[in-house]
């Protein structure tokens, strides 16, 4: 049980962080680098798709490894490792296979990417050692 609710604890914080970045933070910087090439609305089913196994990376791959060494700066590096891996190979896969894909984009998700699962990490390492890791 606990670690499932390790996972719950990650898939939606990692939607609310994800959602205030795209939907608020940075909507105007998304559209001007990849306005076209947006459609007009997303694809739910992907979306929660996608949430659904980022949490399961973050959850096997940073949190759980740190609680079971009682390590939050393990969780925090993990985390940052797993965002570098998985936005950078994303970006720069983009990079390397679509027309114009732009640098600033690649250097500032990649950035995003490291920052928002070592925060998500790190917040689900303290939530679980405080109420369900015993």
């Amino acid at each position: 049980m606990k670690y499932f609710l390790i996972y719950l604890s990650s898939f939606f914080l990692y939607i609310l962080l994800d959602m205030l970045w795209i939907q608020v933070i940075a909507k105007n910087f998304i559209h001007k680098m990849v306005g076209p090439l947006m459609a007009e609305n997303a694809d739910l089913k992907a979306g929660i798709l996608f949430y659904l196994i980022f949490a399961a990376g973050i959850t096997v791959f940073a949190v759980v490894p740190a609680l079971e060494s009682g390590s939050w700066t393990k969780a925090m590096t993990l985390g940052a490792l797993l965002g570098l891996v998985s936005y950078g190979t994303y970006e720069l896969v983009n990079r390397a296979l679509l027309k114009n894909w732009p640098y600033t984009l690649v250097w500032v998700d990649i950035a995003y990417g490291i920052i928002a699962c070592a925060l998500v990490s790190t917040l689900v390492y303290w939530l679980a050692d405080k109420f369900f890791w015993q």
